[in-house]
Formats: structure tokens, sequence, C-alpha cells
């Protein structure tokens, strides 16, 4: 890391750098899938309609976004939806598939795998050796199908229907199906990944693929890589930050980021890093801009550290008990309000910051429009629902 009085970088500047490089500001709007991935490195996939949402916030056209967020998805597999940092679904650009499985999956996939075993164990179930047959016989089944369900596969290798009791004793105890745990497990593998959903875009029940072939990395390589992305695209950030959005060790955090040389800058909160090369003055976008963005939206969950972008005032309404956050309006780099679409279709929304200009309501309006426009007779409930979002949507 470099040396010297690091270079003060404030609020301001971060809000505009998150423009330009999210995608955000009308200008800066991208031709594909592909690149609103590749700019903000992953998109949270734990709610399918995320994705698509977050996609269509920063296509230039976008009525496209819907057959080329599946074109990416399920066609070209250009994008891949697979487990990540934090145990989390996220979509990847799938060129990253290797990149994140060495770098965040390996110890995730061995702690899950230990646990299921222990589980089964205690549950009364079967042991290790008969896990591996029916891990086997599963992947050859879905090899030879394509992409399957879980009862599908079930029909090819009946022990996926085996059952155990987990959690005896306790106030939680439940039967559980191997089928359910055993493919969990294989997707943090980097074995399997989800396929094209039963129903349309917005459905959470998915098919299952063989995940594409990737080489195995060197996991600290990878996590240099991985934070190298994340940095140029999200940076500055905090050390907090960044072993926040990772789920790594700060021991982890540290070495990525000594050895792709990053840069010490200061920021409000304390010290922040960016990549070689990017410490210096970053002109934002001409003009303000807006946004709706969806719940668990990549931008909005950046950062554990989110003064700069989100008053802590306007938290409750939009955040549920667990953290995630819900759909978003932004003004000018700055979370302002929230929003919702009701079962008419109609999408209604609130700012709750008062100091924001008038010409702001013109400008969220017309995203408003654009979001129905593109939606058509999709119907869009967020999977964590908010204060402010049930309050809208009713």
């Amino acid at each position: 890391m470099s040396g010297g009085r690091p270079r003060h970088i404030g609020g301001a500047e971060r809000r505009g750098r998150l423009a330009l490089r999210h995608r955000l500001a009308g200008t800066e709007r991208a031709g594909s899938p592909e690149e609103v991935a590749a700019s903000l490195v992953a998109l949270h996939g734990t709610d399918p309609a995320t994705v698509y949402l977050a996609v269509g916030a920063r296509l230039a056209e976008a009525a496209k976004t819907v057959p080329e967020t599946e074109r990416a998805l399920y066609e070209d597999r250009t994008l891949v939806r697979m487990h990540g940092m934090r145990h989390t679904v996220f979509v990847f650009p799938t060129e990253l598939a290797a990149v994140v499985h060495a770098s965040t999956g390996l110890d995730v996939a061995a702690r899950t795998r230990a646990t299921l075993l222990k589980d089964m164990a205690k549950g009364g179930g079967p042991d290790a050796a008969w896990l591996a047959e029916v891990e086997a016989a599963t992947l050859a089944a879905l090899a030879g199908r394509g992409q399957a369900t879980a009862a599908e596969l079930a029909r090819d290798e009946p022990r996926l229907r085996e059952q155990f009791v987990y959690g005896a004793g306790k106030s939680y105890e439940a039967v559980q199906t191997v089928s359910g745990r055993l493919l969990r497990l294989l997707g943090v593998e980097g074995k399997v990944v989800r396929g094209r959903p039963l129903g349309s875009w917005t459905s959470s029940q998915f098919r299952w693929a063989v995940a594409p072939e990737h080489p195995e990395l060197d996991p600290a390589e990878a996590r240099v890589d991985l934070l190298r992305r994340w940095l140029a695209a999200c940076g500055p950030a905090t050390e907090a930050d960044l072993k926040w959005w990772t789920g790594w060790r700060v021991t982890d955090v540290r070495a990525a980021l000594r050895a792709i040389g990053a840069e010490e800058v200061s920021l409000d909160e304390g010290p922040g890093y960016v990549v070689p090369g990017d410490a210096g003055p970053v002109a934002g976008p001409d003009a303000p801009w807006a946004a709706l963005l969806p719940g668990l939206d990549p931008t909005a969950m950046g950062w554990q550290q989110r003064d700069w972008y989100l008053a802590p005032g306007l938290r409750p309404p939009l955040f549920d008990g667990s953290g995630n956050v819900g759909p978003t309006v932004w003004w000018d780099g700055r979370v302002v309000g929230g929003w919702a679409q009701r079962p008419s279709g109609e999408i209604v929304w609130r700012i709750l910051d008062p100091a924001v200009p008038r010409e702001a309501e013109a400008a969220v309006a017309e995203q408003a429009e654009r979001l129905v426009g593109w939606l058509g007779d999709a119907r869009v409930t967020p999977r964590f629902r908010t204060p402010l979002e049930r309050e809208l949507s009713g």
C-alpha cells in the first residue's frame, strides 16, 4: 500500500463514482446484462426478480431487460446463478465462477458438508459413503437430463427421497429430505448451479444444472482477483466494508489488499482503500439522476457503512428485521425514499427526505414510468418485505 498522506475522498465524490461505475446516471447505462454484471461484479440472486430489476434499472434499452437477461442466463450462459459470498446466491459473469468458488466457496463448502453429515448422523440418516454414492448418481442423472428439478432427479435416483430428523428433541425439530440438503451442498461446492425457473422470471422455483467447467484456482490468488474487481467497481471502501461484502476473515482481506498494492485514502468513516491509480479526483455525472432500485440491489447492499448514501433515519422503513434492504428511490447518489408495485401494476413511491428538491419528483416519476413500461403484466413482490413497501403496495 502506498505511503504518504492519504488523499481524502468525501461523500460527494463517492456518490459521483457510484453513479458512473454502477451505471446509474442516464448517460452511463449499459448495452447488455453482461455489462451490468461486470460493472457490479455480482448481482444479488436470492430474490429472482432482483436480478432483472437491477439489470433493467441500468440498461439503455429497458424493454430488452427480460429477453436479454434470460438469454445471458439460460442460452449463452454468459451469466451464472450460484452460491457466493456470505453463503448467498448471486449472479456472476460466468468467467468469475472459478474465482468465486476458490476465493469464497471452498471454506463454506467444507463447513456445509460437515454440517450435513453431522445432521444426518444425529437424525438416524445414512453415512458419508452412502452420501457419496448418491451424490455421484445425482450428478450423472443431472448431466443426462441437462436441467432438472429435485423431484425429477429423485425419479432417477430414488435415494434422494431418503429422510432424516433434523434437530431431534429441539423446538425446531423437523423431517428433512436428502435431496434438498444435497443439492444445496452441491451448489455451494460449485458442482451445480441454478437453471431455468419453473415459471416466469419472477419465480423462485428453479431447475438445477451441472456447473460450467472451470479450473481449480489457488484460493489466495482468487481472493486477490475478486477483491481487485470489487474495489475497482465499489472503491473506495473501508476494511469493514470489504470484510462484510466478501465474508472473509480479516486476515484474508488484509493479505489481498497488500497483494494488489491497494492505495490507502481517507474517508469520513476512517481509512479506506482503492485499486492502484484510483486515488485521484473523479468527476461525477454532469446532471442529477434518479433511479428506482429493487430490494437487495447490489448498490444499496454494497457497503456495510452506508451513511454517505443512506441517512440512518431512513433505515427503519426501508429495511426488514434481518438487514435486507427493500425497493429504494435514489436521487443524485442518495437513497431518499422507497417504492412498490400494486396488484394493478401501478408503481407507487414516496420520498422520505424533505431536503430533496422539487425537480426530483419529476425525475422519479419518469423512472417509475420507465419501469412500468418494461414490466408489462409482471407483478413483483420482494421476497424480503419492508415496512414502507408493505404500506405502499397495499
